[in-house]
């Protein structure tokens, strides 16, 4: 029972460090993409499709339904320009020459073999009539595209027939017409277009503050719930130590003496670990006396198991290599061992 509910701890730790790997590097994303600096409209495209997150953190999904509001505020002023577009489009149709233009071109019907050769993108009012009334996505997004759509319907009848003919003259008369009362629509979709820049910007401006304030927060509850798997660990890990035999003092003496086998690195590494579970215990010093009996059972079992791996590692090194140990530390009969790191850093 005890072995099952130990692993049944590691197993829940582990998927704990899972979950925070995920989201640390979720955060270390976030700011690898703010260091770059992406162009406004993607960096907002990307903060806008962000759902999950907005589901997750408050403040990013109460920013994302004031953008949700103020999109559906700009599209209803968008439909009343559209509206009165719709008005200006009527008197052009309405005109006793504009017959002409209502349909498609009749392609075959009239024998114009290079029509298409002629005219890239055909236009005739009822194709815009109708997209005009599209429900989905077809439709124009704003009344600059079906001006410009106006203009495509009268320039390609220009284009294609002489200047001369009754369909030309026609066509130009009803551009100009349509110029005139565009002119007088024109400041208020200029206006339009101004507030709408602003919203977006400063939506953009408050999504990503609140993205930033989000991450600020993710990396807080992550450094703190770090704070806690440090606990856990070690707390299994006195767990451990008082399941686990003691080390006898065979084996004491036997980590001492393999102690002065490791290299000037490895030997660094070892008091370090002496270090952890003793601040008194100075690694760095020029001069340091190593005490194996007073070490706790946890520094004990950890030091063998890294001298044992170290030592492993070394043997294999030095029969490619065919390199000879250093001896960096000394031992004496008490288990006590004596390290220069003076004679480590070659002085």
């Amino acid at each position: 029972m005890e072995v099952a509910g130990f692993k049944r701890c590691v197993d829940e730790i582990s998927q704990k460090v899972d979950n925070l790997e995920q989201r640390v590097n979720e955060v270390e994303q976030f700011y690898l993409n703010k260091s770059r600096k992406q162009p406004i409209g993607s960096k907002a495209g990307s903060v806008l499709k962000d759902k999950d997150k907005g589901r997750h953190v408050p403040r990013i999904k109460k920013q994302q339904e004031l953008v949700s509001c103020s999109e559906a505020a700009a599209e209803k002023r968008m439909q009343e320009l559209i509206r009165q577009f719709g008005a200006i489009l009527h008197q052009i149709t309405r005109h006793r020459w504009a017959s002409p233009f209502m349909q498609p071109v009749d392609v075959k019907g009239l024998g114009l073999h290079d029509y298409h050769e002629v005219i890239d993108k055909p236009m005739d009012f009822g194709t815009i009539k109708n997209k005009m009334e599209a429900k989905c996505d077809t439709g124009y997004k704003n009344v600059r595209e079906i001006c410009a759509d106006v203009r495509l319907v009268f320039k390609n009848a220009m284009k294609y027939n002489d200047e001369r003919s009754d369909v030309h003259v026609m066509a130009k008369t009803l551009l100009r017409k349509f110029e005139e009362k565009w002119l007088l629509l024109l400041p208020q979709v200029t206006e339009e277009e101004k507030i709408r820049e602003g919203e977006e910007a400063q939506a953009q401006l408050d999504l990503q503050l609140a993205e930033e304030v989000a991450h600020a927060k993710m990396t807080r509850d992550i450094s703190n719930e770090l704070d806690e798997v440090d606990l856990h660990l070690e707390e299994l890990r006195k767990m451990v130590v008082l399941k686990c035999r003691k080390v006898s003092t065979e084996e004491k003496r036997k980590l001492a003496a393999a102690l002065t086998r490791l290299s000037p690195d490895d030997l660094t590494k070892a008091l370090e670990i002496v270090a952890q579970s003793n601040p008194d215990f100075h690694a760095t010093a020029e001069e340091v006396d190593l005490d194996i009996d007073a070490q706790t059972e946890s520094t004990l079992w950890r030091l063998k198991i890294f001298v044992k791996d170290a030592l492993k590692a070394n043997c294999k090194i030095a029969a490619r290599t065919g390199g000879i140990e250093n001896q960096n530390a000394i031992t004496d009969n008490n288990n006590t061992i004596n390290v220069s790191n003076k004679r480590k850093r070659g002085m």
